[in-house]
């Protein structure tokens, strides 16, 4: 089986599908690994080091990937018209093609994977259940995107996080306040706790209450019946009576906050709105938002992808792009751990060559399309 391992060419992303440690451990399981010359560059993984694991190194993506079985990239490929060059015409018929696809925002490009009779499997969309939990790389993804987002928060606050008592006076320690406690929330939690900050938190899922708590933080949240999880453990879309009453808490409560940090997502739809207008307009100057959800439309409605914005009151609203790509090293790593541990159990051990079983619960709840046919039940006639 040949396994390829393509640069990505998407703007601002520094990732790469494959690590030398999972390129050694894919050649020990019997298959041929290419990858692109440069691909891990940005990552810090050499040319050098792919080899020494045993890839081998290719001039350009079309010798990586044009006889390839396999296909692993960290996001979706590109299509002409988005400037090109267009990537699925070089994966041949028959192919497996693993990455984050973004499926529901882009299906027209899962009609094209069908159409060029190209396997595809969402990474995002791998079922949260326990065996697979090394493969979710939404929450290795997420994890980092916590800890960095506090980070920036730090490099644009103009103050200390700690409280400081100094024979000039005590400097009182920062307000942090973590709105979404999913992974990536949870772990924005510990690291401004850790850097000293006084923290609070906020989800629409009553069973993270403990998480917060566990971790010294406190919780805040507007009394209701309603559950705020769906199936699947994700955050759901709430009433818009729930809403209201949620806005009335965190406008009062932003205001006395010094950072803010914005994790709030829901699968296949744009990210809710959680600061208005009127509360950016009672934070403190000096005061430090990080947008997570950005890409997806945004908590926040003046923040702006790939932007830093201050408002006329002198908030800063931090709206960097794919925070993971920000520690390209370790999220790589994670990554491409994510991808073997989701191949390894489909490659037959005497043989090397991939062994799908398409009836499995995990790949019934990631693959896309199967033999020029659409399969996802999110995406087929009647798919919600």
């Amino acid at each position: 089986m040949k396994i390829a391992i393509p640069r990505e060419r998407r703007d601002h992303e520094t990732r790469v599908a494959a690590s030398p440690d999972t390129v050694k451990k894919f050649v020990g399981l019997g298959a041929e690994v290419l990858v692109e010359a440069g691909a891990g560059t940005a990552s810090s993984f050499q040319d050098a080091d792919y080899e020494a694991a045993g890839a081998k190194i290719t001039s350009d993506a079309a010798a990586a990937v044009n006889d390839a079985d396999v296909v692993l990239k960290v996001q979706r490929p590109l299509t002409d018209a988005e400037g090109g060059p267009d990537e699925l015409s070089q994966m041949k018929k028959g192919a497996m093609l693993i990455s984050q696809l973004a499926p529901l925002q882009n299906k027209e490009q899962v009609a094209a994977y069908a159409a060029a009779g190209v396997d595809a499997i969402a990474m995002e969309l791998v079922p949260r259940i326990s065996r697979a939990q090394s493969m979710d790389v939404l929450s290795s993804q997420s994890n980092l995107a916590g800890y960095k987002s506090v980070l920036d928060a730090t490099s644009e606050y103009g103050n200390a996080m700690p409280m400081m008592m100094t024979a000039a006076g005590t400097i009182a320690p920062a307000k942090a306040f973590i709105m979404g406690v999913g992974v990536a929330g949870l772990q924005a939690i510990a690291t401004a706790r850790r850097l000293g900050a006084v923290v609070t938190a906020t989800d629409v899922r009553a069973a993270t209450k403990e998480q917060v708590e566990s971790l010294g933080a406190k919780f805040i949240m507007v009394e209701t019946d309603e559950t705020g999880e769906d199936a699947g453990g994700y955050a759901k879309e709430m009433s818009d009576d729930y809403k209201k009453r949620q806005a009335e808490l965190v406008f009062e409560h932003v205001k006395k906050q010094d950072i803010v940090i914005t994790t709030a997502l829901i699968p296949g739809r744009e990210a809710p709105i959680l600061i208005t207008d009127e509360m950016l307009a009672v934070m403190k100057a000096g005061s430090v938002i990080v947008d997570l959800a950005v890409e997806m439309g945004g908590n926040v409605t003046q923040s702006k992808p790939g932007e830093v914005v201050t408002t006329a009151n002198g908030v800063k609203i931090v709206g960097h792009r794919n925070v993971p790509g920000r520690l390209a090293g370790d999220a790589s790593a994670l990554y491409a751990k994510n991808l073997l541990n989701f191949l390894t159990p489909m490659m037959d051990k005497e043989t090397g060559a991939l062994n799908m079983d398409w009836d499995d619960e995990i790949i019934q709840g990631s693959a896309l399309t199967r033999d020029g046919k659409i399969i996802h039940p999110l995406l087929t006639e009647g798919g919600n």
